[in-house]
């Protein structure tokens, strides 16, 4: 996979965390077994960008930025 920024994997997380939470609950609370089901895969979607987070290296060099060295 590509290096992705830090900051938009943090953005995609509380995102994806956020609205999985309010699916969950939301979904539970009227009854709705889509939107509940639907929340579950938002969480499990903020959990692998939670895993791409704490998981990736440092940002690669670019080979050209090397040469001008």
């Amino acid at each position: 996979m590509r290096y992705i920024p830090p900051k938009k994997l943090k953005v995609l997380m509380a995102m994806f965390f956020g609205a999985g939470i309010w699916g969950m609950a939301y979904g539970l609370w009227i009854h709705h077994p889509f939107l509940t089901l639907f929340g579950v895969i938002n969480f499990c979607l903020g959990g692998l960008f939670g895993y791409r987070f704490f998981t990736q290296g440092p940002k690669p060099e670019k080979s050209s930025e090397k040469r001008k060295k």
